[in-house]
């Protein structure tokens, strides 16, 4: 516990850094399952959804924190009916943000209003690293992070928990989407309990039958449970999404207003 406490008194933005540092200078010198041009532009467009995210954080973080310590001071939540080790604890708490947002991400699939902020997300046609950071702030925002709040009230989760589980999930994230190539022996082990690379691909695959699956982020036992896990071959896959499949769509700022546009409408005008 001294050990996570440390580990987590590091700026969260010094650890994103580290991890699009590694992942991404790998995804140069070796060899990868899905190629693309322009890899700097698309890096650079990325990258700006984050610096909104990080300059929106500022102000948001505060008040997440705030309301979740005073949940935690008033006592409000199951886990306050049981005692329990501390290191159980904090396993289950990191479980229970993880599959709030599994539910969360269901969500953003099946309600079109989400679905316009969350698509922004999918929308990307070659998915590598950088595309951790291709988010939406208003989905992030009020969507992912009022449901960490949420956790919270239901459950009795608090910030420390919230903060391990914040440093794993980002772990995962770039994991998830790094286009390199995993054996696939990672799918029949480790993929029982864990998502994996192979899992995330599918559901950023342009196919919507796959993309509704695979909605975990840490834990793909949320998909195996709820009927929500698919597989695909990976020679098959292709990213994005049918309307965002032209150079100006695949734009920063077009991303940015593209909730508010009726996309499918642009399409035949």
């Amino acid at each position: 516990m001294d050990f996570l406490n440390k580990l987590l008194e590091i700026n969260p933005n010094y650890i994103v850094i580290g991890l699009i540092a590694i992942f991404f200078s790998l995804e140069q010198i070796m060899k990868t399952p899905f190629s693309f041009k322009n890899r700097m532009n698309h890096l650079l467009q990325n990258t700006l959804f984050q610096i909104i995210l990080v300059a929106l954080n500022v102000f948001f973080v505060t008040f997440q924190v705030y309301s979740i310590e005073w949940l935690n001071n008033n006592h409000i939540g199951l886990l306050y009916l049981i005692e329990l080790p501390a290191e159980l604890l904090l396993i289950i708490s990191i479980a229970l943000y993880d599959i709030t947002a599994y539910w969360i991400h269901r969500g953003t699939h099946a309600i079109p209003i989400l679905w316009r902020f969350h698509r922004v997300h999918h929308s990307d046609t070659t998915m590598d690293s950088s595309t951790v950071f291709r988010f939406h702030p208003f989905e992030l925002i009020l969507v992912f992070g009022i449901g960490n709040i949420v956790t919270a009230a239901l459950f009795g989760t608090d910030v420390f928990s919230m903060a391990c589980y914040y440093f794993i999930l980002y772990v995962f994230f770039f994991f998830e989407h790094a286009n390199l190539k995993f054996p696939s022996w990672l799918n029949t082990t480790l993929g029982l309990i864990f998502v994996m690379p192979d899992h995330h691909r599918v559901h950023h695959q342009q196919n919507q039958f796959y993309t509704n699956s695979n909605y975990a982020d840490i834990f793909i036992l949320w998909d195996r449970i709820f009927g929500t896990f698919k597989m695909m071959p990976i020679e098959k896959m292709k990213y994005g999404l049918a309307e965002f499949n032209t150079k100006k769509k695949q734009e920063f700022l077009y991303l940015i207003k593209s909730p508010f546009i009726d996309i499918n409408k642009e399409k035949t005008e």
